[in-house]
């Protein structure tokens, strides 16, 4: 059949004598409003017709003229041309139509965009992070610009050259310098003086800023140490005896020290809060408990340690005010021998009276034990907030310890279960987990994965009572007991002969055993490094807050190596008191943490305990060790005994006190 008969076949389509056709007719019925249907034919707005093209028989002319304007059909949408497209075909051109525009019954406002979706990021990463860059890690580029290298090389340098004092000190107390060559070592020592004066010369810039500050540091000790031993020096050129250079030199030595061991807790410390995204914080509560504090945890922020971490301690400010009393002191007993002994002896003694009164591990005595403590804590992502953090964890505190802290998750499995009598095996699961959720146990999260993986009911439990090794109460109207076997022995309930499991919890319905779940426990190193932090003072009392009953003293002790009766297990009662205390807001953090874990936490409340304690008892034996040596250099000055007062004797007065100066320092090394 061809084209033309097929053509005839169709009622619907019918061509003209132009082989042209109207498709109005096509188009209405498959419009998809009725009253567009309607429309009159006639209403269609009038448009240009090009002449008609001739074609063959086989070729149907569409009429696009007969189109209403607006009115075409929406299964069939029309892709309105681009601008550049967009052009009216002349007149003239046969092959060329006339661009068709549809018309808008409405003006098309302005383009509105969308309203942004809010989003919230959880524990408000994205304002911690912009406090992070704005302070920890601003900070910390600084300090690594300015880094540790000029401090220990001028450490190696001065180091050396207090040993060439020392050893040419040694050699004329000996009797080894020939007479005609005094003048030589003199010469010496005071060129050795000035050039660790030089190689230190960046904390006697800060001793004189200290002072500029309103502030009397040891280095602006140092400078009046530094005068006094230039103008004697000056003297022992005429005299010919040899000043003391060589105890001068010690003390610019122990000052590069601190320097180091103040920049390395700082950039250790930055390191730490400029990559946290979380931080945990330790604050004391707002009411004690049982007469002591009790430390709670809480959200930390950067700005809890950036407003108090460069603070003055107390121990500094102690060391300043005996900074000034010995000045003084140096002063008045200087002025004492000169006035009995001649200017030359007096000026001689209130210099060795300066070096006398400041030992020279003084200078490292609260930065080094904090040096130490850093380099452990920064392994677990603990920073101390500064003194104001030692300050809060001073006296006697209890610390809640909770089951997630000893067993994190995936610590805690359970080996097997065993049922026993006629019960549905699920139901006793259910019966079980009813009273450990309800309890908040800390095996509530093991025993709701059970329900789940076994599909159970999560049924609830009324009339609780609760026990040192379970807990009752009633589900569906039966009576239930969950807790250890020792408890349900003690609630008189049958036990088969020879059971025997050390951690299982046991359930019993009605009076009679029912399932018994065998429970293993991993040992975590770190959470028993945390546990033994704690237990390392006296009056820090770890509280173990969890209903589990299979954490009795006697496992505790075993699992974790620790001494049970440093540790105090809370019943229900302590439990809900200490859940009511709410950390103080108004009193600075302890110690901050990047990590939610028990470790950090406890490592930074015991670290702070022993830093507190390193730098008082560090501090006090020094100002002994500097009282000691002014009174000696005044008795020694009143019976005219000035000749002792060599620079080997003094050397060895200064490195005698910093023996326990030093050993001080390593009481944080011990936790």
């Amino acid at each position: 059949m061809d084209h033309e008969q097929e053509l005839e076949a169709t009622p619907e389509l019918e061509t003209t004598q132009d082989d042209s056709f109207d498709l109005e007719s096509i188009i209405a019925e498959f419009r998809d409003t009725p009253d567009a249907a309607e429309e009159p034919a006639s209403e269609a707005p009038a448009a240009e017709q090009a002449q008609p093209e001739p074609v063959s028989q086989q070729t149907i002319r569409m009429d696009l003229s007969q189109l209403p304007t607006g009115s075409y059909s929406q299964a069939e949408p029309l892709e309105e041309p681009e601008p550049a497209q967009a052009e009216e075909a002349p007149k003239d051109d046969p092959d060329k139509t006339t661009q068709w525009e549809p018309e808008y019954e409405q003006a098309m406002g302005d383009f509105a965009p969308a309203a942004p979706i809010p989003f919230h990021p959880k524990n408000r990463l994205k304002e911690l992070k912009k406090k992070l860059v704005a302070g920890p890690e601003h900070r910390y580029y600084k300090l690594m610009e300015t880094g540790t290298g000029k401090l220990q090389a001028a450490m190696f340098t001065s180091m050396v050259i207090m040993l060439l004092c020392a050893g040419s000190t040694v050699l004329y107390h000996f009797g080894l310098v020939q007479p005609e060559r005094m003048k030589l070592m003199i010469f010496g020592q005071l060129l050795a003086m000035f050039l660790s004066a030089l190689v230190g010369s960046g904390q006697l810039v800060e001793g004189l800023a200290d002072l500029f500050r309103g502030r009397f540091s040891l280095n602006t000790l140092l400078i009046f140490s530094f005068v006094l031993c230039t103008a004697d020096g000056v003297l022992c050129l005429k005299d010919l005896r040899v000043p003391c250079c060589a105890a001068f030199t010690l003390q610019i030595v122990l000052s590069l020290f601190d320097a180091l061991h103040t920049r390395r807790v700082e950039i250790s410390q930055m390191d730490i809060l400029r990559k946290a995204t979380n931080l945990t914080a330790v604050r004391p509560a707002t009411e004690p408990l049982e007469g002591k504090q009790c430390l709670v945890r809480d959200d930390g922020e950067v700005e809890d340690f950036m407003d108090v971490y460069a603070k003055r301690s107390v121990p500094e400010k102690i060391r300043s005010w005996y900074a000034v009393a010995a000045l003084a002191a140096a002063l008045g007993v200087g002025i004492t021998a000169g006035v009995l002994h001649g200017v030359p002896t007096g000026l001689q003694v209130a210099a060795v009276t300066l070096l006398a009164a400041l030992p020279a591990s003084f200078f490292v005595c609260l930065s080094r034990p904090a040096d130490i403590l850093q380099k452990r804590l920064h392994k677990l992502n603990t920073v101390i907030c500064g003194w104001q953090g030692t300050a809060a964890v001073k006296g006697s505190q209890i610390f809640p310890v909770s089951h997630e802290d000893l067993f994190p998750a995936g610590t805690v499995k359970m080996n097997g279960v065993k049922f026993f009598g006629n019960r549905d095996p699920d139901e006793v699961v259910a019966y079980g987990a009813a009273l450990i959720l309800a309890d908040t146990n800390g095996l509530a999260p093991l025993f709701e994965q059970v329900l789940d993986s076994r599909n159970c009911l999560h049924l609830s439990a009324q009339n609780l009572e609760y026990y040192d090794g379970g807990v009752t109460g009633e589900v569906r109207g039966e009576a239930v007991m969950v807790g250890s076997l020792s408890f349900l022995q003690e609630m008189g309930v049958e036990i088969p002969e020879g059971m025997r499991v050390p951690q299982a919890v046991c359930v019993a319905v009605d009076g009679a055993l029912s399932g018994l779940f065998a429970i293993s426990y991993e040992k975590n190193r770190m959470a028993q490094n945390g546990l033994h932090a704690l237990c390392y003072y006296r009056n820090v009392k770890p509280v173990i807050c969890d209903g589990d009953f299979l954490m009795n003293p006697e496992f505790i002790s075993t699992k974790f190596s620790v001494k049970a009766k440093r540790l105090t297990f809370a019943d229900r009662q302590l439990r809900l008191e200490l859940s009511d205390r709410k950390p103080n807001r108004e009193v600075p953090a302890a110690v901050i943490s990047t990590q939610p874990d028990m470790a950090g936490l406890a490592f930074g409340i015991s670290g702070a305990k022993a830093l507190r304690s390193a730098s008082f008892l560090g501090l006090w034996v020094h100002i002994a060790g500097g009282i000691i040596g002014i009174a000696l250099m005044l008795a020694l000055t009143l019976m005219g005994a000035t000749d002792l007062l060599t620079p080997l004797n003094v050397i060895l007065y200064q490195l005698v006190w910093s023996i326990p100066g030093i050993l001080l320092t390593e009481w944080t090394r011990l936790l």
